[in-house]
């Protein structure tokens, strides 16, 4: 009979601890796992959006007579439309996952502060 056990990672996020909130901050490891949530929320937001965008761009221009279409030929762009996004992404050429990232960390410290405050 195999057991089944929390990894280390989810137990540090789930264990409450009296030290959480120090300053206002999180102690280091929740705020590392934080921080890289936060991170990779943006780039696949940014992966999404501009996967939309060169779908956008793909439905106006004609189609190529020289391959001759046809369903496996969109699903091919399809997938390689995908992978040019989420390579801009990870490169972070438009910029779009940093700002959304920066502005995410902001808000997130603004609600902090703002719990601290109402907090007797």
């Amino acid at each position: 009979m195999t057991t089944i056990t929390k990894p280390a990672i989810l137990s540090e996020v789930l264990t409450p601890n009296p030290l959480h909130k120090l300053d206002g901050g999180v102690e280091n490891g929740s705020a590392g796992i934080q921080d890289a949530a936060l991170k990779k929320t943006s780039q696949d937001f940014e992966s999404l959006f501009i996967g939309m965008m060169l779908k956008s761009m793909r439905s106006t221009v004609g189609k190529d007579s020289l391959t001759g279409g046809g369903h496996g030929e969109e699903v091919y762009r399809s997938m390689l439309d995908q992978e040019y996004a989420q390579e801009a992404a990870r490169s972070g050429t438009l910029g779009l996952g940093r700002t959304l990232e920066e502005q995410l960390v902001r808000h997130i410290g603004q609600s902090e502060a703002n719990d601290s405050r109402s907090k007797p």
